[in-house]
């Protein structure tokens, strides 16, 4: 589970509703059943038909499973695992044997697709960047259709503000004007900060998170092939860990020291 993002979720809807009765003791001003049913009704529809109901749903499952179950990259824990492999099989240890032993399904593909002796090694690691290049496309792609939706809600809060204002000015002339007044202008200004706060607190921020996870992958991925390559040939662990560090930023460096000891 990823606790940071939970603890944000969290945070936010916390700052929200003390916004809220900050600028109200009765919050119940701020709940409007039309506002919510143009906003979130208008918001379903034009996501079914943007994406049919199968991948809308498919989508949802993908934002979960990213954003609330996936984990940031712990590149100094990688690090120490690859090196400690590269250690291993320098020593002796063969590749199926660390392959059993990672739980990073990337490395597992790589380190099986190199012991099977099928392809050589530059074939394998071309392969390998092949498959980390169509993981990156695919997961921006589900990253970017979830910015997309985030449109929706401000633009059906605005729908909402327009309908409101149509009913305020139709009845102006009106003999009860003065208490219609007060709800047109609910539906108009609440609708607005509905269509506002479900695409800033869901939408959009959840889109970028989805594309830092990706960049971190995409990171991991590249440095686990540099690591194959390494791994096969044999090199000095002291070596692969000095290579591998070469990709990160010298706060997320790894000590090879604290790996092999010496």
């Amino acid at each position: 589970m990823n606790f940071s993002t939970i603890a944000a979720t969290i945070l936010s809807g916390v700052v929200f509703f003390l916004g809220l009765r900050m600028s109200s003791e009765d919050v119940t001003i701020f709940y409007d059943n039309t506002s919510l049913f143009i906003v979130l009704g208008g918001t379903f529809c034009a996501s079914a038909l943007s994406f049919p109901f199968k991948r809308l749903a498919l989508l949802f499952k993908i934002f979960v499973v990213r954003v609330y179950k996936g984990e940031s990259a712990n590149f100094k824990k990688i690090l120490t695992e690859l090196i400690q492999a590269a250690d291993s099989h320098r020593k002796g240890e063969s590749l199926t044997s660390l392959a059993d032993k990672t739980k990073d399904h990337f490395f597992k593909e790589g380190l099986e697709l190199i012991e099977g002796g099928l392809l050589d090694i530059d074939e394998a690691l071309k392969i390998m960047n092949e498959r980390n290049d169509n993981i990156v496309y695919l997961y921006m792609e589900e990253a970017t259709k979830v910015k997309n939706l985030g449109k929706y809600p401000p633009a059906f809060g605005m729908m909402g503000t327009t309908i409101g204002m149509i009913v305020l000015l139709a009845n102006l002339g009106g003999a009860d004007a003065i208490k219609t007044i007060g709800p047109a202008m609910g539906v108009c200004l609440i609708t607005t900060l509905y269509g506002t706060v479900v695409a800033n607190f869901a939408f959009l921020p959840f889109a970028d998170n989805m594309i830092e996870g990706t960049k971190e992958i995409n990171l991991k991925n590249q440095i686990i092939v540099e690591a194959l390559r390494l791994i096969s040939t044999k090199t000095n662990p002291i070596v692969v860990a000095e290579r591998l560090n070469s990709y990160l930023k010298p706060s997320d460096r790894l000590d090879w020291k604290s790996v092999l000891g010496g």
